[in-house]
């Protein structure tokens, strides 16, 4: 259910922007409904369906010394390990499908010489990669985390068995 809503409004700013040639000849107001259509898009990927759909949630914040600094948030094991595969799947899907969408309506701008168009597809196209460098990141984050609470977990079981080994004798 949550997986079909987040595809809906992923495709809201692509359909918007595929069938507004049929409806307006107003290049600003395609500019403004797509642009906003996939801020949207954006928000509700990044901050709903990613923690709902694959347990993740990503964001950037600039420090003290003016330095972007990547923060992730992951589920803990357990949850992921209840979460839905098919919606993951999805999810995965659809964000990388959306972008390659982007992409070739870009080619197409490009053929038909419509520079203008390309401004619209640029930002959306935009929005899309952000969401796929943050959540590549902070999934391979999660991995990471996940591998070194295995790491500690394993050394400290060890070094707790040698320490009871070596205490009977």
């Amino acid at each position: 259910m949550i997986a079909s809503a987040a595809s809906f409004v992923q495709a809201g700013a692509l359909a918007f922007y595929i069938l507004s040639a049929l409806f307006f000849d107003n290049f600003v107001i395609i500019f403004v409904v797509t642009v906003l259509l996939a801020a949207l898009d954006f928000w509700v990927v990044k901050n709903v369906s990613g923690r709902i759909l694959v347990g993740l949630r990503w964001w950037n914040e600039i420090n003290d010394l003016g330095e972007s600094v990547w923060k992730f948030e992951c589920l803990d094991q357990e949850s992921l390990a209840r979460m839905n595969k098919k919606d993951s799947w999805l999810f995965w899907w659809t964000l990388y499908l959306t972008a390659v969408a982007w992409i070739v309506l870009g080619i197409f701008s490009l053929i038909r010489f419509q520079a203008d168009y390309l401004l619209v597809i640029g930002v959306s196209l935009t929005l899309s990669i952000a969401n796929i460098v943050g959540f590549t990141k902070c999934r391979k984050d999660a991995k990471k985390q996940i591998q070194q609470f295995a790491s500690q977990t394993i050394a400290s079981r060890f070094s707790s068995t040698i320490q009871s080994a070596f205490s009977v004798v």
